[in-house]
């Protein structure tokens, strides 16, 4: 194994390269709602009616890439529950104990799953006479001053028969705070089990948010007159992570071909015992600004195989009509058939199943394609096969591409569309599981920042230079309407009351 990650500096915000894809898989980064930030909807954060008041349950995000330091092996990354914000104690972020959290392969083209990856968790209290997560400093997963404790269990699931348990072990814990957890690298290089005789691995534990965008794209089109980008504003948020490193054959099946599809979802326990599926995920925003909200809970609750019905949302673009409107761009001719390839079929000569027999919504990845020694953001669009939408890494810059993709970019109507955040937060990690480490409780988060681009450039390069849109190193307050009770003490003796989320002291 590789050595632990070592701790991430916390001034460490906003450096990283970026490299994603080409398609209409966020074919809406731009939305027609305006919400708050602490309030929108992100990729898949909460999406739809039922899974917004259900956290717990809510797939936020999915990712499957050729693993570049084993090119024979593919890692899936897929994220639950949204908007945590890192001091959100005293009880934080576990997984539900109700629920099956489900990776599922479609490896023959018929838009059904042949395998399950599922993992399911239990909780543990050493200690139930006290409301503490964690007593004292904890420096390992066994230490006794980690209180509440999770174990998952990974079983895989052959669709016809047969079902083996991959791993048990533990979960890497919610990251309370540097006084608490001094050493999060630690804990997660801890949290690493090992799966097929060693030839794969998993974890399970919580990151941070690796989705990065401007969510004022939901207010009125970034603010109505195009001043509202430039602010990743899921920075400092966290999510929690299950992510699998398998051998690709072990995903595509025996047959010659190389193309497998991948989609998450989630099942309750119900009352009478029985499983509800209530949370699907494949690529990112379909279900936010593809779906109307008639049919939003009954997406998630579907399966590809019968995604015809949602054929004709994904034919007529009705984001490309907003955009016409505001942006004064004309909207391109329907129906949008390079979308469907993208959303329901996989691209032809990229990522579409050899044999395809029917059309359904999910992330499809070619292994043959081996990783980009230099990726480029914009993946597909930008001449890196290696990226979105042929699956999706963790640079990929969904947001830019979808808006690029809606507007024309893939049928003669080349654009600068974007947002001005090409980067998340924080840098990824060289090894698995890749995502970046939590954001702990005792860490502010970075200030908004204002850009000098618009929407309608702030896809370009020079939007996406290392230093645009990029706020300084100076910590600053910024409320995003979520409470943190506390107190702070001032080196003169005040004691401060933190009434927002991401407050934050001068020092």
């Amino acid at each position: 194994m590789q050595p632990p990650n070592p701790p991430t500096n916390r001034a460490t915000r906003r450096r990283r390269a970026a490299a994603t894809l080409a398609s209409g898989a966020l074919l809406a980064g731009v939305g027609a709602v305006g919400l708050a930030p602490s309030g929108a909807v992100a990729s898949s954060h909460r999406e739809a009616p039922l899974i917004s008041g259900m956290p717990q349950y809510d797939g936020t995000d999915l990712y499957a890439f050729v693993s570049p330091l084993s090119p024979t092996k593919t890692t899936l990354i897929a994220n639950w529950i949204p908007f945590e914000e890192p001091s959100g104690g005293p009880n934080f972020y576990p997984f539900a104990t109700d629920a099956q959290y489900d990776l599922r392969i479609d490896n023959d083209g018929d838009a059904l799953a042949d395998k399950i990856y599922r993992w399911t968790f239990k909780t543990t209290y050493q200690n139930e006479d006290t409301f503490l997560y964690n007593t004292g400093e904890v420096t390992s997963l066994t230490d006794p001053d980690l209180n509440v404790r999770q174990q998952f269990t990974l079983k895989r699931l052959n669709v016809g028969g047969g079902t083996k348990v991959m791993a048990k072990g533990p979960v890497a814990p919610s990251h309370t705070g540097t006084a608490s957890m001094p050493n999060y690298g630690k804990l997660r290089h801890e949290a690493r089990t090992s799966v097929l005789d060693g030839n794969g691995q998993t974890y399970a534990g919580q990151a941070d948010d690796p989705f990065f965008l401007d969510l004022r794209v939901f207010d009125l089109l970034c603010g109505g007159d195009l001043s509202e980008v430039g602010d990743d504003t899921l920075a400092g948020f966290n999510v929690n992570t299950v992510a699998l490193q398998v051998p690709s054959r072990s995903l595509t099946g025996e047959g010659p071909d190389p193309v497998f599809g991948v989609w998450t979802t989630t099942q309750e326990r119900t009352a009478s015992g029985n499983w509800s599926q209530v949370s699907r995920l494949g690529n990112p925003l379909v279900n936010e600004v593809v779906i109307p909200l008639k049919d939003k809970d009954g997406f998630n609750a579907s399966r590809p195989v019968d995604d015809a019905q949602y054929l004709k949302y994904v034919k007529n673009s009705h984001l490309a009509d907003l955009v016409e409107l505001i942006y004064g761009i004309p909207a391109p001719a329907t129906p949008r058939d390079d979308l469907v390839s993208v959303f329901l079929t996989g691209v032809e000569g990229l990522n579409q199943p050899a044999n395809l027999k029917a059309p359904g919504e999910m992330l499809r990845l070619n292994t043959s394609i081996p990783p980009a020694d230099n990726p480029n953001r914009l993946g597909v669009i930008g001449g890196d096969n290696a990226g979105f939408p042929n699956g999706r890494r963790l640079t990929d810059d969904v947001l830019d591409i979808a808006l690029q993709v809606v507007e024309g970019e893939l049928v003669g109507s080349p654009n600068d569309l974007g947002d001005a955040v090409p980067t998340n937060d924080k840098g990824f990690t060289e090894f698995f599981p890749y995502v970046a480490l939590p954001h702990d409780g005792s860490v502010p988060a970075p200030s908004a920042s204002n850009s000098a681009y618009s929407p309608l450039d702030g896809g370009s390069d020079a939007a996406n230079a290392a230093s645009a849109g990029v706020p300084s190193d100076g910590i600053s307050p910024v409320s995003t309407g979520l409470v943190a009770l506390g107190f702070l003490a001032m080196v003169g003796g005040a004691v401060m009351f933190g009434r927002s989320s991401r407050a934050t002291v001068q020092g």
